[in-house]
């Protein structure tokens, strides 16, 4: 394993941290491992650019009682959605592409998209653009957010498999109706899976080459990508084999295997130190360590509200918070349930790990934990124990 450049380290008090408080935040976790409903964690917070916390807590396998590392890897799902749209994003400053551009521009398959409606298919009144993809208004959907006809299609052509090419994949996906109008709703959506292929078509190389070049190699993520190579499988986090709330068996990626998919939405291997590498950079407004692969005011412009008033499809963005080109993003100190300033930004994965950039404090911080069925509780609580540590 390569070293990592390193990231300087903080006592919590010199970056505006309370000390017993930031150790809190560890305490509570200790107490969810030992309630049984968590098998471990690693928790990272930095503030003005260091490390303040960076700790790991209970066990990386309970199925062994390997205990948690800090280099333990994590599948992040989701927080894959962020690289890739950092990957568009590094295209579109190269020119090689337009925010405005119709995605059937790159991807024929998208020419002609219908929309399912209560009446049958009617057309698409304004094709679907990069920028929708970016922003989950393309009229997409997943399949495992209900049970609207476009998701059971979805489940039928078995859209999540991982054994066909990203290629294929967004083939299938293009021959299945659109659930919304594009342009029209903000719908959580597989539109980063196809973002991922619009990256191969661009630069003419697989997704996990080019993110592996452009993004990992410059940033020093040794750790991260589509699979896990057998030197480093002793390595990998694992949820508990039954849920802990409800007993049925978990579900979660094989990272051993390497996919014919690689799904640029939530398909990468990570650990929490690769990852903070990812933060650092956009905290940096696009640089680190003296590799720069944004502008800063590209950064700006994705953790910006690109929604405006359209309306979101369920219950995914909370109140005060709009959505960027690959981020959730804050537009009111209120109304949410968690605490945070305007203009922060953030996204989690499936099987429970969040992060989340506050640029007005200097701060971000993040949880990588492999429990599922549990994320919608560890995300609050880590959130708000991270802002009650602040001074």
């Amino acid at each position: 394993m390569t070293s990592h450049p390193a990231l300087s380290h903080a006592h919590p008090a010199d970056v505006g941290l309370c000390p017993e408080r930031t150790q809190r935040l560890m305490d509570v976790l200790r107490r969810e491992v030992a309630s049984g409903r968590l098998p471990g964690a690693v928790a990272m917070i930095a503030r003005r650019g260091q490390i303040a916390l960076f700790e790991a807590v209970g066990q990386q396998d309970p199925a062994t009682g390997t205990p948690m590392t800090t280099d333990s890897i994590f599948r992040i799902y989701s927080m894959t959605k962020p690289v890739v749209s950092v990957a568009v994003m590094m295209l579109v400053e190269r020119g090689l592409l337009l925010l405005s551009d119709p995605v059937s521009r790159w991807l024929p398959e998208y020419a002609n998209q219908k929309v399912s409606t209560a009446h049958g298919l009617e057309p698409v009144r304004q094709a679907a653009t990069v920028q929708d993809l970016l922003r989950h208004t393309a009229g997409l959907t997943y399949e495992f957010l209900g049970d609207s006809s476009v998701q059971r299609q979805y489940g039928e052509v078995k859209i999540a498999s991982r054994e066909r090419s990203n290629a294929e994949f967004s083939q299938t996906l293009a021959a299945v109706p659109l659930q919304f109008q594009p342009g029209t709703v903000w719908a959580y959506s597989r539109a980063t899976d196809v973002l991922g292929r619009l990256v191969e078509v661009i630069s003419g190389q697989g997704l996990g080459a080019f993110l592996q070049a452009e993004i990992f190699g410059p940033l020093g993520m040794v750790d991260t990508g589509f699979a896990v190579p057998p030197a480093q499988q002793h390595r990998i986090a694992e949820p508990f084999a039954h849920d802990p709330d409800g007993g049925i068996p978990m579900k979660v990626l094989e990272p051993r295997q390497v996919p014919a998919m690689e799904g640029g939405g939530g398909g990468l291997m990570s650990t929490a130190m690769d990852y903070t590498h990812f933060l650092q950079f956009l905290r940096n407004r696009g640089e680190l360590n003296g590799v720069r692969l944004l502008g800063p005011h590209t950064v700006d412009f994705m953790t910006a509200d690109h929604l405006g008033s359209m309306p979101s499809d369920g219950t995914l963005l909370p109140p005060g918070h709009g959505f960027g080109l690959g981020f959730a993003v804050r537009t009111h100190v209120g109304l949410s349930p968690v605490p945070g300033s305007v203009g922060l930004y953030y996204w989690g994965g499936i099987a429970g790990t969040t992060f989340f950039i506050d640029p007005a404090l200097d701060m971000y911080a993040m949880l990588m934990i492999q429990a599922p069925n549990q994320r919608d509780y560890y995300r609050p609580l880590f959130r708000d124990l991270v802002y009650a540590a602040l001074l």
